[in-house]
């Protein structure tokens, strides 16, 4: 959901707003800030998850191996 149907929501508000704009530019504007602060936090959750898949699926697989993690 975070990684497909929120963003091409979040765009096309975006796109809406950018449309809208030839009449209502005030109100408009509330739809692109909606639309990037949508955005700002679909990337924060993303990366959130990316950071606890590593600690919580990635690390136990090394420990389990008996590897050193290279880097």
């Amino acid at each position: 959901m975070c990684h497909a149907l929120l963003p091409f929501a979040a765009y096309a508000m975006l796109a809406i707003a950018a449309y809208g704009t030839r009449n209502h530019e005030h109100v408009e504007l509330f739809g692109v800030g909606a639309a990037a602060l949508l955005l700002l936090f679909i990337g924060i959750h993303n990366a959130w998850d990316a950071v606890t898949y590593h600690v919580f699926v990635k690390k136990p697989e090394q420990q389990e191996t008996g590897r050193r993690p290279s880097g």
